[in-house]
């Protein structure tokens, strides 16, 4: 079987299932897929929107219902949470809209939000209208991306075209860590 072949048949729910668990990287593969036309572009923003909202909406369920258990008090007792928190007592609505772009946040967030006061109902609402801005950037830029290489490189074969991506996601994650780290270091001294 090859590797269009695969995407074609189950492409969608690895973008939804990355989406959900992983995050960026999924959804801007999938707008580098989306460029090659072995997906809609539509329909691989839809799969990493959806599957945005439905990992956001399983975390805060989690911090909701299951805040007893143990591996959410030891997510709970990691040191951003105290970030999250005090970002959240602050801006409610803005952090709920905003923490799956921060970096370091975007799973305790969610847990955070569902321990809290805030009604599950406006979690839904703003949850979903993040997901859908979230979804369509990120694979906007996977699809933009996607082109770039190609005016550069030409038509590279996809595995090629993937691995290039891979590793430009990869340098870009690798450059917000080290930020956010230069940054916290710096509010330590």
């Amino acid at each position: 079987m090859s590797i269009e072949l695969l995407i074609e048949n189950y492409g969608l729910l690895a973008i939804f299932l990355g989406a959900a668990f992983e995050g960026e990287t999924a959804a801007f593969l999938g707008g580098v897929i989306s460029h090659r036309g072995l997906l809609t572009y539509g329909a691989a923003s839809l799969a990493a929107t959806a599957g945005s909202f439905a990992g956001d909406q399983l975390w805060f369920f989690v911090g909701r219902y299951a805040a007893q258990w143990g591996f959410v008090r030891r997510l709970m007792e990691k040191p951003a949470l105290a970030r999250a928190t005090g970002l959240l007592e602050r801006y409610p609505t803005g952090f709920i809209f905003a923490f799956r772009f921060l970096v370091g946040l975007r799973t305790i967030s969610p847990i955070v939000i569902g321990t809290t006061r805030i009604p599950t109902g406006k979690f839904v609402v703003m949850n979903a209208a993040a997901a859908l801005v979230w979804g369509q950037l990120f694979t906007g830029l996977g699809y933009l991306f996607g082109h770039g290489v190609q005016q550069t490189l030409g038509h590279l074969p996809l595995h090629r075209h993937l691995l290039i991506a891979v590793g430009a996601a990869a340098v870009v994650a690798a450059a917000a860590l080290a930020f956010r780290k230069m940054k916290l270091s710096a509010r330590h001294s």
